[in-house]
């Protein structure tokens, strides 16, 4: 299998910790690299040209630029809207499911409330996106 890369946009260390403790890779098949706020989101992003991620992993609640700023920004971009997007976040406000669904994003995870919801979530969230689905793998030219 090809080495998968993820992006984590998550300002909230204890949610970091969890993710990061979730996704630990047992072996090479994938590689993560977190940010804290939306801007070093999308300067990663921009910086990183024909190497994008394979799929990010989007907060809603970011300093800086939102979560929906964000997302915007990714799907408005040609050389990025192929990533996939998946929003983890604490509300499961129907308000927030809709407007992401409409900015593009690929997935909406509610972050559960308990830490066994929440490693048993992000084992789901693993299996779905690293194991079961065919993410694009683009290597487009410098811009």
């Amino acid at each position: 299998m090809a080495s998968l890369s993820v992006l984590v946009v998550e300002d909230n260390p204890a949610d970091v910790d969890l993710l990061l403790e979730c996704l630990q890779p047992n072996d090479s098949t994938f590689s993560l690299h977190v940010v804290g706020d939306g801007f070093a989101a999308l300067a990663y992003l921009r910086a990183h040209g024909t190497l994008q991620p394979h799929v990010v992993i989007l907060d809603l609640n970011l300093p800086g630029l939102s979560g929906y700023e964000v997302l915007s920004q990714i799907k408005a971009d040609e050389r990025l809207r192929h990533i996939p997007v998946v929003v983890l976040t604490h509300s499961d406000a129907q308000d927030d499911i809709l407007r992401t669904h409409e900015l593009g994003a690929n997935c909406y995870i509610t972050k559960p409330g308990t830490l066994q919801g929440f490693r048993d979530a992000v084992k789901k969230m693993e299996q779905f996106w690293f194991e079961l689905v065919r993410v694009p793998i683009a290597k487009l030219p410098p811009a």
